[in-house]
């Protein structure tokens, strides 16, 4: 059964639906929405249910020829580094379209978008071939540019402008890399071009090729990240996007960028990615610093989160260029986090903006005595955010630390102290919006939370728990494929990767092995 297929489809199938509702019967079209919605969370369980945790190579593998003069293929396959973004995808678009119920105009069309969206990151996380991968991270960039541009704040116009024209640029210096590439393997296999993922692994690429594509790769990918100092959209597309534009926006988009790197620029490109791995990693822990100092000084509750991703961010690209067990382990696991952490603080902001309409945090104080249970669950968010012991953020930021400090130590302990800024930017706007006395009378009388605002934050607030708590699954799942990697840079370079926490029941085990023979003949052909 093509699962990974019906998985990219099922939401432009709900996408169909949704658009075929009569227009008369609005109130339709928010149930069928969820809905539709929850049938690839639905499919996504299955394969986290049934993907083998032993297994380094693809899983659940599709391979049906589209081009076959340019070596255009669909070929699908998830293994433990897309496992768990596919399936946080799954679970944040339900939950931000649960989120929109205050989306009253164009309801129709905003949900068709979100529902595009969703398609578009599943199939970057799923697809295998560099062409069609590169039509499925551009196709993202159209429904989020709408739903900011559409739906957003007073300034959208220019936020959404400023996204577009950021990540475009990034994505011109990827096409022509994915291209050149493309050709490249071509030759290899003996036909015009192959964007076959797998089959692009045999190249033997020399020093300066793997420095411009690592580059033209890398490019793309710390824009979308974002990567300090790409960095500046991010502020401004997250304060305008709504509520479900920001949640979908901290929890996966960003993680493209760092899926690309773990993916591509690590496995392909080992030579360059070891040459500029110092770089890479100092600028990761400048945006770790540089984000949590900004976030200190925001007056807007939401730009103060916004800030945060980027911190939070520079954490995973430290994790990813330490070449550790640990680092990319704990890079994995804290992508994971911060779309639970970060979503749940964007989808609380949400909840009371649709009150007060205000962000301004001098616009509140003593929040809690009105509004108790909210209290509570900001509270939780923002120590899971800051990396409390227990919580799923302190399971991602402590492998990552610990990894970094075996290969990178003064990196390592400098990108701690921004462990310590987290604290304090988060407590301290917790301080100023919910302890004190009332000093609004427009926030007297505000309604806690309901119950399907509660049952919308439950899932995350869950999960963050529980990975905190047993975090063993996921590991167990991502440590196969990291090692692989390890393994390719360490075959490919001088780079002697660390033997602390490694398995060694994975020694003899290819990065490209896979049950789909389509690959195998399509090279001896």
């Amino acid at each position: 059964m093509p699962v990974l297929s019906i998985l990219i489809l099922l939401p432009v199938v709900g996408a169909v639906v949704v658009a075929l509702l009569p227009s008369r019967r609005t109130e339709l079209v928010y149930p069928v929405s969820i809905g539709m919605s929850i049938f690839p969370l639905v499919v996504a369980s299955y394969i986290l249910w049934n993907f083998s945790s032993g297994d380094a190579s693809f899983q659940f593998t599709e391979h049906i020829v589209l081009i076959e003069s340019f070596g255009i293929s669909w070929t699908l396959g998830v293994d433990g580094i897309s496992l768990f973004m596919v399936a946080l995808t799954t679970l944040l678009f339900p939950v931000s379209i649960a989120a929109s119920r205050s989306i009253t105009d164009r309801t129709k069309t905003y949900m068709v978008l979100m529902l595009l969206l969703e398609t578009g990151v599943l199939g970057v996380f799923l697809v295998l071939d560099l062409f069609v991968f590169f039509a499925f991270f551009e196709i993202v960039l159209i429904p989020m540019y709408l739903l900011i541009s559409m739906w957003g704040s007073d300034n959208r116009a220019y936020a959404s402008l400023k996204f577009v024209l950021f990540t475009a640029a990034g994505s011109a210096f990827l096409f022509v890399s994915v291209i050149g590439l493309g050709l490249m393997t071509g030759d290899e296999v003996g036909t015009l071009a192959n964007f076959d993922f797998r089959n692009m692994l045999n190249l033997d690429l020399s020093s300066n090729t793997q420095l411009l594509l690592f580059l033209g790769f890398g490019i793309a990918f710390a824009i979308k990240i974002p990567l300090f100092p790409f960095h500046t959209w991010l502020p401004d597309a997250h304060t305008e996007a709504p509520t479900a534009g920001s949640v979908v926006l901290a929890g996966v988009l960003l993680k493209l960028g760092a899926y690309g790197l773990l993916r591509f620029n690590l496995t392909l490109f080992p030579e360059a990615a070891v040459d500029l791995a110092l770089p890479v990693a100092v600028l990761g822990v400048v945006g770790i610093v540089y984000g949590a100092a900004v976030a200190v000084v925001q007056p807007d509750i939401k730009r103060l989160v916004a800030y945060s991703s980027v911190s939070h961010m520079g954490f995973v690209v430290l994790g990813i260029f330490a070449f550790t067990t640990q680092g990319l382990s704990g890079s994995i696991v804290l992508m994971i986090s911060h779309g639970l952490t970060t979503g749940a603080l964007f989808l609380l902001i949400g909840m009371i903006y649709e009150r007060t309409h205000t962000r301004k945090i001098a616009d509140y104080g003593g929040l809690a005595k009105v509004m108790p249970v909210y209290a509570g669950i900001f509270l939780f968010s923002a120590f899971a955010s800051a990396g409390l012991p227990g919580l799923s953020g302190f399971v991602g930021e402590f492998t990552v630390l610990i990894g970094a400090y075996i290969t990178l130590p003064v990196l390592a302990i400098i990108a701690a102290g921004g462990v310590i800024i987290a604290a304090i930017y988060l407590l301290w706007a917790y301080e100023r919006v919910f302890t004190g006395a009332v000093i609004n009378e427009k926030l007297e009388g505000l309604k806690d939370l309901g119950f399907r605002e509660i049952a919308t934050l439950a899932p995350l607030i869950v999960l963050i728990v529980g990975i905190g708590v047993y975090p063993k699954p996921i590991f167990d799942r991502v440590e196969p494929s990291v090692e692989i990697i390890l393994d390719r840079i360490e075959a490919a370079t001088d780079f002697a990767v660390p033997d602390f926490g490694r398995r060694a029941d994975l020694a003899d085990t290819e990065y490209n092995e896979t049950s789909d023979e389509s690959v195998d003949e399509e090279r001896e052909g």
